[in-house]
């Protein structure tokens, strides 16, 4: 069954994302909420497994050999002619648009922006890339993880398509995401600073000690922390309840981060491992609990929501 490997799946690669499906995704939709998680999850690893030896050009033609198959297989599933051979994991994706309606946006949002998302990933290893060609790889993902959101949680209930803020939470969380991920993105050949930030000051993607890597540090921490504030403020908008301790929940994930790199004064560090321990978890929960509490009548609904985002949670 693709909803037990799913699950399985999302469990084993993030806990938080799997409870999130379980008890706060539409219950027609649990199901499927797995699968659209757990294919790209392991797609993802599939590219990376593949990826560890070397970041030569006949690796990378490999890699996009194995993506070519499973874009072919989203656009036949997607026209309704799926093949006939397809392994387990695969099935996921054929049951996943098998049971979608045609009319959902938003689920096709989802699977062709994170196809372009994988894509991305294929080709930057190993090479230098542009601020333009960065900020491309996190709209996609905004947009992916976003409308993914919104058809599984409170489907039907999305009137925010003008909304100014509407992507901004993902935004800033992936910022912060490749902040966190520097040095082991850097073992394995991706460069999450800009090609043309390395060029203006003489510095390596590896000089993450260097002022003017720290500068650059600087001005995506500040980038990010308006991006979180902004979409928790969206979030607050939404008439879904679970929607919103949803995203709120999403935002803390990575709020405590950004108060890390900061009193680091823009140091990136090897690892965060802190993230998983009790104290940092309970600082979590405290933030989305203050979140989502009923709020005093004297104050307004964005002061209410938003301590611990404009300083420590």
């Amino acid at each position: 069954m693709t909803t037990t490997l799913a699950a399985a799946i999302t469990k084993t690669a993030s806990k938080q994302t799997y409870y999130t499906i379980r008890f706060l995704v539409d219950r027609p939709r649990v199901a499927d909420a797995y699968r659209a998680y757990a294919y790209f999850r392991w797609l993802d690893d599939v590219l990376d497994a593949r990826a560890a030896a070397s970041c030569g050009e006949a690796e990378r033609a490999e890699r996009m050999r194995v993506l070519d198959r499973q874009r072919a297989l989203l656009d036949a599933c997607m026209h309704g002619d799926p093949p006939r051979n397809f392994d387990a994991h695969e099935a996921m994706l054929v049951h996943l648009v098998r049971h979608a309606d045609p009319a959902d946006a938003g689920l096709q949002s989802y699977l062709i922006e994170m196809m372009r998302v994988m894509a991305f990933d294929v080709r930057r290893r190993g090479r230098l890339v542009t601020r333009d060609e960065l900020d491309d790889y996190t709209r996609s993902l905004a947009v992916a993880v976003t409308d993914a959101m919104h058809h599984f949680i409170g489907h039907g209930s999305d009137a925010t398509a003008g909304d100014q803020d509407r992507y901004r939470a993902v935004k800033g969380a992936h910022i912060v995401h490749m902040l966190r991920d520097t040095e082991e993105d850097l073992k394995a050949g991706y460069f999450n600073v800009p090609r043309e930030v390395l060029e203006a000051s003489s510095i390596g993607p590896g000089d993450v000690h260097r002022d003017a890597y720290r500068a650059w540090v600087r001005e995506r921490v500040r980038q990010a922390r308006a991006d979180l504030r902004a979409g928790a403020a969206y979030f607050d908008r939404l008439p879904c309840r679970r929607h919103r301790l949803a995203g709120l929940a999403y935002i803390a994930r990575f709020t405590w981060l950004v108060d890390r790199i900061e009193r680091d004064d823009y140091h990136v560090r090897p690892s965060y491992r802190d993230a998983a321990d009790r104290a940092t978890r309970l600082r979590m929960a405290r933030f989305v609990v203050s979140a989502v509490a009923p709020r005093p009548r004297l104050l307004t609904r964005r002061d209410a929501l938003l301590p611990g985002i404009g300083g420590r949670p």
